[in-house]
């Protein structure tokens, strides 16, 4: 009787296996030599002043280099993982594939915070430790407290303004003939970066006291009714962030009406017509029925623009770069780290700002996973 022991030469044997595995090793380790060949290759290349090859060829050289090499380098890494034993396949691949993701957030993102809670702690000069002076400062300076409440302005009247316009737009349009039409118009300002928003309404608001005839569209509404031009961003403080406000009204609100509009649709009609059918009112379908049914995506939409509001830098630093009392939490971080040159307080503020914007944001992505955003 045949012997039913398998043969260590076998295809699938553990020895045919390492010797496959080790085989495997090759080519990975060239295309990872070819990878990092060519890096200093193109370093040398760049950092050379007597040159002759174009900029555009080694931009070329670059960009193939780069997405070669890494597809080259995946290939033959996962060629060599598939080598192994099935355990150590299942065990390896994901990290293969995650890992660089991983990698490059904690390079990009977590050292830099890491590095920059470490700065929080010395002086301006990096160089003495303060312990918690620069966060005192944050917490007690006047201007500071000026920062917080404008900031609080924004979260408040910047959140409210958005979700209900964006809301009540969307039920609106929800009975017009004209739907598509109207959320179009609504929705493209979205398409319009944050520079360019403060840009366009750097003209509304526009007023040159010196040539009275070189005002925006706001000063010639005003002058039409017999009033006077006025510098509206400047004057009236602290009213006069609420002009600043309104551009992220009209930057976000066709964002918030996408997704209450989806949402809205989501509703049993049959619920509605019951209800209507029982006499409820419209406001009573509204607020009793409609806004229970999409209670989830309202959450979410307003913690993304409480996110949206915390963070929001380029607006006032377009509008007025953070003077006549309008800076937030992030120009004055601006302003400190790279203005005054303040190393201790500028990261003392940004990690004030991480710790603001960290649990809404943790809330948010909890709302996504448990997908009761619609």
């Amino acid at each position: 009787m045949a012997s039913t022991t398998p043969n260590s030469t076998q295809p699938g044997s553990s020895s045919s296996r390492f010797t496959a595995s080790i085989l495997a090793i090759i080519p990975l380790a060239i295309s990872l030599a070819a990878l990092v060949w060519g890096f200093f290759f193109l370093r040398d290349i760049q950092l050379a002043k007597d040159s002759n090859i174009p900029q555009v060829v080694t931009v070329l050289l670059a960009i193939v280099w780069g997405v070669g090499g890494v597809v080259l380098l995946f290939t033959t890494a996962n060629f060599f993982i598939e080598q192994l034993s099935d355990k150590w396949i299942r065990r390896l691949q994901p990290v293969l594939f995650v890992g660089p993701a991983i990698l490059m957030l904690i390079w990009a993102l977590v050292l830099p915070t890491i590095r920059t809670l470490i700065l929080s702690f010395y002086d301006e000069a990096s160089v003495n430790f303060v312990w918690f002076e620069n966060f005192k400062y944050v917490f007690t300076n006047d201007g500071m407290l000026i920062v917080f409440r404008n900031n609080l302005m924004w979260m408040i009247f910047g959140t409210l303004f958005t979700v209900t316009t964006g809301l009540l737009i969307a039920v609106l349009a929800d009975r017009s003939k004209f739907e598509s039409v109207a959320k179009a118009l609504i929705f493209m300002p979205m398409a319009i970066s944050f520079v360019g928003a403060g840009v366009i309404w750097n003209f509304v608001y526009s007023v040159k006291p010196v040539d009275a005839s070189q005002i925006g569209l706001l000063n010639s509404v005003v002058v039409f009714f017999g009033g006077q031009p006025q510098a509206w961003t400047a004057f009236f403080q602290p009213w006069n962030n609420f002009f600043l406000i309104i551009i992220v009204i009209w930057l976000q609100t066709g964002y918030a009406m996408v997704l209450f509009s989806a949402a809205i649709k989501g509703v049993s009609s049959e619920i509605l017509e019951a209800a209507r059918v029982d006499g409820a009112t419209e406001l009573q379908v509204f607020f009793r029925i409609m806004i229970p049914q999409i209670m989830g995506t309202i959450i979410t939409v307003s913690t993304t623009i409480i996110i949206f509001t915390l963070k929001i830098f380029d607006v006032v630093i377009v509008m007025t770069g953070g003077q006549y009392g309008t800076s937030v939490i992030a120009t004055e971080f601006y302003r400190q780290y790279f203005t005054y040159n303040n190393n201790g307080v500028g990261s003392a503020i940004a990690i004030v700002l991480l710790i603001a914007v960290t649990p809404v944001m943790a809330y948010n992505l909890r709302q996504f996973a448990q997908r009761e955003v619609f």
